[in-house]
């Protein structure tokens, strides 16, 4: 049987109607109906004025996205409201429950950082005091990026330390672990980078899992103390947080409690779930009902309605949005009127979502499936709505009234630094279609304003003194880019190349042949990327591009990897892309690598298998 099919027939049948059935005479009817609007209401992201909203089931979309669990707490004025789980901790195992353990992965941040406050708030540590001065086991590398500055509490717990490593991989059930100082230097049997200072310190935002690393290490030199019995002493303890630990690996008596990990094809995680060593960033076990605590603490602290762990002063010094709104842990957003703190996690086979507004209402969603985070973000979007939040919330669109005659000046190809967009006209209806992408219909909201549905997206288009469209720009996930509108004859060449690169990928697809030079390319990008310079004549200039932004992100993952052992080709994609399963020293991993017509890389992808 499937994954698909069992969180289907389980899940919806009867998991769900197992625990509606026990809980519901726990809850007032309206909570029931909230949760009943949730379970079975999942909103899409736009709604139209006027127009059904096309909702999904819970169970539909857990099966979809092959996440075979999944569980809520929802805050209210303060309280947890309710708590429930939906699916199974494995397939062919038991109904999650409120009290299923999951990885908190990168929520662990903003817990730990609770306890650097405390201990600030103790006079015991200063927020803006060299770290080392506190480090015993381990000191922060001197180095021309710290000789002006050093590295601050502050600065490891906002990401502007200038400290590499983004996150962390974990190691599989039952292989060496790593102590904290040899994660910090980046030794064997460490499947990470070193951790070092590479920008001055307090310039810019950068997210480092390392940073947290350090400040792990710090607590433990400072209190004498191992992090988990501390972070159960001053943190978790007095918030309530009785079903957590930050013990890495879990000790076996609990593992019984736990939701099992699995990949974003529904196959389970091998071995179950990673241990993480680097438990401030990551290693938090925990259930969504004890961050609901964490998150009531924050409120209550920030209220002064609660000292149990943190003052006001502190409380409100942790909440201070700094660069990228990063606070003392959390992130912060919101209006003025209605801020919020929040933090994600993505852990191997696990993903989950925090967000609570200072004032009294949140949600917490963790799932054990990698696609859980698009899961988490539909949960935290219906919720929102459920419940009136200012934030969050599904988009509401009206169509406009516009004259059929009005869409001729619209069709055209459009072209971006990284792909075209193509606009056509079928009768009064206008589409859309990004690159390969599908294509997706347009509705009007303004006279030359547009938007789709199936996505928060929307497209503006510009016009020139004569009235004519000189080019449109995109709006999605907060960003706009502008792409030119092609004359004929432009349009005519990108038009012949896309039919051309569409007829080529279907030969080579039916072929099923790698390109001549693909796994040569695939082979030195790596070795490139771990010493940090790649060839970017070898690019497209927007792969280019993309791969100078993310460069350390690229280099950090490559050394993780380690050495380079074997490839193996695996087919062609629909798309067009060579698929290789590339065998590394400390992991495998799946990588699709696209080509021009002139062989030039044009896009590569991996994850881990």
């Amino acid at each position: 049987m499937s994954t698909s099919t069992f969180v289907r027939r389980f899940s919806g049948a009867r998991a769900f109607a197992f625990l509606a059935s026990v809980l519901a005479a726990q809850t007032p009817a309206s909570v029931e109906q909230h949760i009943a609007r949730i379970e079975n209401e999942i909103l899409p992201p736009v709604l139209v004025k006027g127009e059904a909203a096309r909702t999904t089931r819970l169970a539909d979309r857990m099966a979809a996205l092959h996440v075979p669990g999944v569980s809520v707490a929802v805050i209210r004025g303060g309280k947890i409201e309710w708590a429930r789980g939906f699916g199974v901790t494995r397939v062919g195992g038991s109904p999650v429950t409120p009290d299923t353990l999951f990885q908190a992965a990168s929520i662990s941040k903003p817990v730990s950082a609770i306890a650097v406050l405390r201990l600030v708030q103790e006079g015991k540590l200063d927020l803006d005091a060299d770290v080392n001065q506190y480090l015993k086991t381990w000191k922060v590398p001197a180095g021309s990026f710290t000789e002006r500055k050093k590295v601050t509490l502050r600065e490891l717990l906002t990401h502007t330390a200038g400290l590499t490593v983004h996150g962390f991989a974990g190691y599989a059930a039952g292989t060496p672990l790593p102590t904290p100082v040899q994660i910090l230097n980046g030794e064997k049997p460490a499947n990470s980078a070193p951790i070092r200072v590479d920008v001055e310190p307090g310039t810019i935002w950068r997210y480092s899992g390392g940073g947290y690393v350090v400040a792990q290490v710090l607590l433990e030199d400072v209190t004498g103390q191992s992090f988990a019995r501390l972070m159960h002493e001053t943190v978790l303890a007095p918030m309530g947080m009785s079903r957590s630990t930050y013990e890495q690996p879990l000790p076996k008596d609990r593992m019984a409690e736990v939701a099992l990990p699995y990949r974003g094809d529904g196959q389970a995680v091998p071995g179950g779930p990673h241990v993480y060593p680097e438990m401030a960033p990551a290693g938090l076990w925990t259930t969504p009902s004890d961050l609901a605590r964490y998150a009531i603490e924050v409120q209550k602290a920030l209220a002064g309605t609660s000292n149990r762990v943190l003052s006001v002063a502190m409380t409100r010094q942790m909440l201070t949005p700094g660069l990228n709104h990063q606070g003392l842990g959390p992130g912060t957003g919101g209006s003025a009127q209605h801020p919020f703190f929040t933090h994600g996690g993505a852990n191997e086979g696990y993903r989950c979502n925090l967000v609570a507004y200072n004032e009294g209402d949140g949600v917490v969603v963790m799932t054990n499936g990698d696609n859980g985070g698009q899961l988490a973000g539909e949960i935290l979007r219906t919720v929102a709505h459920e419940y009136g939040w200012p934030d969050f919330q599904p988009v509401e669109r009206s169509v406009a009234a516009l004259d059929p005659k009005a869409l001729d000046a619209f069709p055209g190809v459009y072209q971006m630094p990284n792909a075209a967009i193509r606009v056509t006209r079928e009768g009064n209806q206008l589409f859309e279609q990004l690159g390969n992408q599908p294509k997706l219909p347009i509705f009007p909201k303004a006279e030359r304003s547009f938007f789709l549905k199936t996505v928060d997206a929307s497209l503006t288009f510009d016009v020139d003194a004569q009235g004519k469209v000189t080019q449109l720009t995109l709006h999605q996930n907060g960003m706009d880019q502008t792409a030119r509108r092609l004359d004929d004859q432009e349009a005519k060449r990108v038009s012949e190349e896309a039919a051309a690169r569409t007829e080529r990928n279907a030969r080579r697809f039916k072929e099923q042949k790698p390109a001549p030079n693909s796994e040569a390319l695939l082979r030195r990008v790596f070795e490139e990327l771990k010493a940090g310079k790649p060839d970017y004549s070898q690019m497209t200039p927007a792969f280019a591009e993309l791969t100078r932004r993310q460069l350390s992100d690229l280099q950090g993952t490559a050394l993780q990897l380690g050495a380079l052992q074997s490839t193996t080709f695996k087919g062609v994609g629909t798309g067009g892309a060579d698929i290789y399963e590339l065998k590394f020293e400390n992991g495998l991993v799946e990588c699709r690598i696209s080509l021009t017509t002139d062989g030039k890389i044009e896009g590569i992808g991996f994850r881990a298998l």
